[in-house]
């Protein structure tokens, strides 16, 4: 069965962030297209988020990724926009658009409608990166409706960076 986090767990899981972020004097940018700004929401619902949070950039069309995040056009004629090398290419180039020392980036089908044969609704790519690092990248089948599928997306993301900022 899914999990469904709560707003509660979300916030706590951005303190946790926020906390990290400043102990490393980090900051971070974020790059989404499936859950339209959640993820930066949830960042800048924390008081003096300010301090360690450089931006967020929502980029649903081909031509916003390209624009605002240097996603290369032939990336997203060959693989689309919900594809392993689409959300390389928008954490590393959040990243170095950016100046922050944290990216995360997902891009994926939240539902109902959107789904191509290989991608049901609920396929979700996430990307982390850090300043002078690799970009890693994970594929995710989430299960519900749309609000569902994008909060899990917001979960697991910012488990991710979490993860890379106790690393």
């Amino acid at each position: 069965m899914a999990t469904h986090p709560t707003d509660e767990h979300l916030f706590a899981l951005g303190n946790t962030i926020a906390e990290l972020l400043i102990a490393h004097g980090q900051t971070i940018v974020t790059a989404e297209s499936c859950t339209g700004g959640w993820i930066a929401k949830v960042l800048t619902d924390i008081p003096g988020s300010s301090t360690w949070f450089e931006c967020g950039v929502v980029a649903y069309s081909y031509e916003a990724k390209e624009a605002l995040l240097g996603v290369q056009p032939q990336t997203l004629e060959r693989t689309g926009a919900v594809s392993h090398d689409t959300v390389v290419e928008m954490v590393s180039g959040a990243l170095a658009r950016y100046g922050a020392g944290v990216a995360v980036a997902v891009t994926g089908i939240a539902g109902p409608g959107g789904d191509v044969p290989g991608k049901p609704v609920g396929t979700v790519w996430i990307g982390w990166k850090r300043r002078g690092g690799y970009a890693k990248a994970e594929l995710f089948h989430f299960a519900g409706d749309r609000e569902a599928v994008r909060r899990q997306t917001v979960q697991t993301a910012l488990d991710g960076v979490r993860r890379i900022l106790t690393s």
